[in-house]
């Protein structure tokens, strides 16, 4: 479906959007409501306040929801120009995480203190967005080109590995090579250079994991070799990296199709940790049953339904681009997280987007989807 691009009509306005978007925030919030309560209620790092968790979460959605709308009415082209700035100062953000503005949660030295928590990957991931696209734009048809293709892909590349080294971030700087990777093959017309990287991923993929499932010590593949022979055997791994993964597929099965009810999950008593970030479909699928969950990914397919429905009708290449690294990021995380979920890929931390507890990881993805209103906005009837 096409639309006129012609100025005197009303701008386009995707209701469909915009309540999928509503209605997921929403959810999420109750979700982590349900799933966080009872820990944060026996827990004297949230004050025992059972809406611990909720009250952060709901902050940082309105202050999402209200920078969303402003940059629906900021031009796109703006961010076009702006693109440069986007990634120094990503790259910079990733660097403080080793001042002392930068601090340790869970194990991990990946937030900053500016005022607000903030985790420097999730702007990465914005920034990201922005960049390749005013890059591709630039470079137009030279992207067609070996030596194109490699001249995008560097400076995600660069930041994937600042993600990954300073932060250990290795499923955000997944996602963040993911996004510029097919924003990338949407503007190219040659795909067969992509399907061969993509099979020699996957060889190298299958080569490190029989490497490991092979070596005499495994310990020196480190804590990540230790999650994919968990993977591959959870239950020889119950009591140690196993265990998580374990007690999220106990939730998700012992929901059945229609679930035990809302809030009367028993997973989340404290057998599965930190339910209410990276796990928290399986407490969905637990309460809400397989039907739950299915509503759930179908919301997902029809959000990502709307945003390509955007893309098409963009008025020129950079807002097209611009929607379609929103739509990557979300379908990248929507399948990595529900695959670790399920054990269908090694565990490793990848919230749910807008369910997730994790106020940085709604914030801007409410940004982003504010620069896809935008975008949407130059759409005339």
């Amino acid at each position: 479906m096409k639309y006129h691009t012609d100025n005197t009509e009303k701008p386009y306005i995707d209701f469909s959007l915009i309540f999928i978007i509503l209605f997921l925030v929403a959810f999420g919030l109750i979700m982590v409501y349900s799933t966080s309560s009872y820990e944060a209620s026996m827990s004297s790092v949230t004050n025992n306040d059972p809406a611990y968790y909720l009250k952060k979460q709901a902050v940082a959605s309105v202050a999402g929801f209200i920078f969303m709308i402003v940059v629906s009415f900021v031009p796109y082209h703006f961010w076009e120009k702006m693109s440069g700035i986007a990634y120094v100062v990503s790259a910079v953000l990733i660097i403080l995480v080793l001042t002392p503005l930068g601090y340790e949660a869970n194990g991990a030295r990946r937030w900053l203190r500016l005022g607000i928590s903030i985790q420097p990957a999730e702007i990465a991931k914005l920034a990201m967005i922005i960049f390749v696209a005013g890059l591709i734009c630039k470079l137009k048809d030279g992207i067609n080109t070996r030596k194109g293709m490699m001249f995008i892909m560097a400076p995600p590349a660069i930041i994937c590995l600042m993600v990954w080294q300073i932060t250990d971030n290795m499923s955000s700087a997944i996602i963040i090579f993911g996004i510029a990777f097919v924003m990338l093959f949407i503007a190219s017309r040659d795909y067969k250079k992509f399907a061969i990287f993509a099979v020699a991923a996957a060889g190298f993929a299958a080569l490190l994991v029989f490497a490991i499932t092979k070596a005499a010590d495994s310990d020196k593949f480190g804590f990540r070799g230790a999650r994919i022979l968990a993977w591959l055997d959870p239950e020889a791994y119950a009591s140690g990296k196993g265990f998580q993964t374990l007690q999220a597929l106990y939730a998700i099965g012992s929901g059945g199709f229609f679930g035990k009810g809302l809030g009367q999950s028993i997973q989340k008593q404290g057998f599965l940790p930190e339910a209410q970030n990276d796990m928290i479909f399986s407490i969905i699928c637990e309460e809400l049953g397989l039907f739950g969950g299915i509503c759930i990914v179908l919301l997902f397919a029809f959000m990502l339904w709307r945003l390509m429905v955007i893309a098409n009708n963009a008025t020129d290449l950079y807002g097209a681009l611009l929607v379609v690294g929103v739509m990557a990021h979300i379908a990248i995380q929507v399948v990595l997280n529900i695959a670790v979920v399920t054990n269908t890929v090694p565990n490793t931390g990848i919230s749910l987007p807008f369910i997730s507890y994790g106020g940085s990881s709604v914030m801007f993805l409410l940004i982003e989807l504010g620069l896809v209103n935008s975008v949407a906005r130059k759409i005339r009837f």
